[in-house]
């Protein structure tokens, strides 16, 4: 299973490392990056990775990460020992969602965190939303496109989660993006 995003026990890393001189100084964070977050960061954006740092997550070990470009068949045992499972692709673009989040709960053991984003659609339209050119625009693009942006809220997001029994744990827009956080409560 290559560039499988599994991360079993994460290294910890010092900011700092003794140099030859026996002072301090500061590892530039490229050296130091794990491998499942810069997927996360490729796919998902910094963003992503500020949520996660946000939530203390970055360094526990048993996160996956679903990736939103390749795709893997895991069973059961592969997924037993999560802790943590972050969805990469946007909510929005997930077609059958209501599906895949009960997949999501049926495959994670008992208080393991499900993680993920969506744009969140405020609904803050005036009447005359027609006629702004790009609203329209992306609407008749969306119409005609197979791969539609869903309408999200963090209601019915929230909704859909507890419909799943997901329990959500928290959600924080950041440029534009709104993050959750649930655990599994099955």
């Amino acid at each position: 299973m290559e560039n499988t995003l599994v991360l079993g026990k994460s290294e910890i890393f010092n900011d700092f490392v003794e140099s030859k001189f026996r002072e301090k100084v500061l590892v530039p964070e490229i050296f130091r990056i794990n491998p499942v977050l810069e997927n996360i960061r490729i796919e998902a954006g910094t963003d992503f990775i500020q949520y996660l740092h946000y939530l203390q997550l970055t360094k526990e070990p048993n996160l996956m990460a679903l990736s939103s470009s390749h795709h893997y068949y895991y069973d059961f045992n592969d997924l037993k020992s999560i802790k943590t499972l972050i969805n990469l692709k946007k909510l929005n673009n997930v077609k059958h969602l209501e599906s895949f989040l009960s997949i999501v709960t049926r495959i994670l053991p008992t208080k393991a965190n499900f993680i993920g984003y969506f744009k969140n659609d405020t609904g803050n339209r005036s009447v005359f939303s027609f006629y702004h050119p790009t609203r329209f625009f992306d609407g008749l693009v969306n119409y005609f496109d197979s791969r539609t942006d869903k309408t999200l809220t963090k209601e019915v997001v929230s909704r859909l989660l507890e419909e799943h029994q997901l329990n959500i744990i928290d959600i924080t827009d950041i440029n534009g993006m709104t993050y959750f956080c649930s655990r599994n409560n099955r």
